[in-house]
């Protein structure tokens, strides 16, 4: 296993990170521990989980996820081996994250409660890495409306400069040591920075968003100015929800499959996907390489990646994902990979 710094931090990561949002629906406790116990014999040091995971978000299953993770930390006693990330959710109307039915803000009242609750659920004292899951002000998120800005209607935003200080109390009191965001744009990155610039708290050093061989819109913008900033992507998605294993192709919907059971996966079906996912499975075939090996080192290998989320839902995919390590991305798998990207470009951004 490779370990790399995450961003400005005292943090050295895995380059792969297991995540968590299937455990709780799809996976058992068990399951969930023998995945962690797998993965952390083959060096991944790194877990992502968030307070509304599992996923697809239920009031009966939420903080499933985190309550997994903090069962198998007690078992196996070994909080200070693991590096922990998880996240406070942003502005929503899922009216069962907070007491009394209130929708999700990014203000101190809303991270408090949400920070207690992660701590109880993981069964620690402190989180490593306290992401924002998705800001306060509308976008368009997770490939709803494409990547297409639109001037957000009028309405009340958490200013970041409160956001950040409601952060930095937390951080003081020893609860979080590094805060993060998530499902951000370079604007929201910038205004972050400036704030820690001006004294409004500590800087990000990181950023998780999709990334992979369909959706590479984090190069436009994102790439340089993370990198030349020392903030880290997380990487998640690296397989498009298992779009680019093939397992979908032809409209098919295998039994037991994330799409098969909750058609949450629009942003992995527009038009032009099915015809990406053909060229890079032809990739594979031709090189004789796992078409999620391949799709998950390209991920890994790229300079301003810091880590990647992967997520399974069986042992067999596990062993499979982290197999991804050994397979080097050589020039010519880059040369076939871009022309690739050059024909069919961001099908689902």
């Amino acid at each position: 296993m490779e370990y790399r710094k995450l961003g400005d931090s005292d943090l050295s990561v895995s380059a792969i990170c297991l995540g968590s949002m299937t455990w709780g629906q799809q996976n058992s406790e068990a399951e969930g521990h023998a995945q962690l116990d797998y993965a952390f014999d083959r060096g991944v040091n790194f877990i992502d989980t968030a307070e509304i995971y599992s996923i697809p978000p239920r009031q009966d299953t939420q903080g499933s996820s985190e309550r997994i993770i903090g069962s198998w930390l007690a078992a196996r006693q070994n909080r200070d081996k693991a590096i922990i990330a998880t996240k406070v959710a942003g502005r929503g109307d899922a009216n069962w994250l907070r007491p009394g039915g209130a929708g999700t803000v990014l203000d101190a009242k809303n991270i408090n409660y949400a920070i207690e609750g992660s701590l109880k659920r993981l069964q620690t004292d402190y989180i490593d890495l306290y992401q924002l899951h998705w800001p306060d002000r509308s976008l368009p998120l997770w490939g709803a409306g494409g990547t297409v800005y639109r001037r957000p209607t009028k309405r009340d935003e958490i200013p970041i400069e409160e956001t950040l200080e409601a952060l930095t109390r937390l951080v003081k009191a020893g609860k979080v040591r590094h805060i993060g965001l998530s499902n951000e744009t370079p604007w929201g990155v910038a205004r972050f920075l400036r704030a820690a610039e001006l004294g409004h708290g500590p800087r990000v050093v990181s950023i998780q968003n999709a990334y992979n061989l369909i959706n590479r819109t984090f190069e436009i913008g994102l790439a340089e100015f993370t990198e030349r900033e020392r903030v880290g992507l997380l990487a998640y998605s690296p397989l498009a929800q298992g779009y680019l294993t093939g397992k979908y192709q032809g409209g098919a919907r295998p039994p037991g499959a994330r799409t098969t059971l909750f058609e949450r996966a629009q942003r992995y079906e527009k038009p032009e996907v099915e015809h990406a996912v053909a060229a890079y499975l032809t990739l594979a075939q031709d090189m004789r390489v796992d078409p999620a090996q391949l799709a998950i080192a390209f991920v890994t290998s790229r300079p301003f990646v810091t880590s990647n989320i992967i997520g399974a839902t069986t042992m067999a995919q596990l062993k499979t994902d982290l197999a991804s390590m050994e397979l080097r991305i050589t020039p010519e798998i880059e040369r076939r990979i871009d022309a690739i990207h050059h024909l069919h470009s961001n099908p689902a951004p």
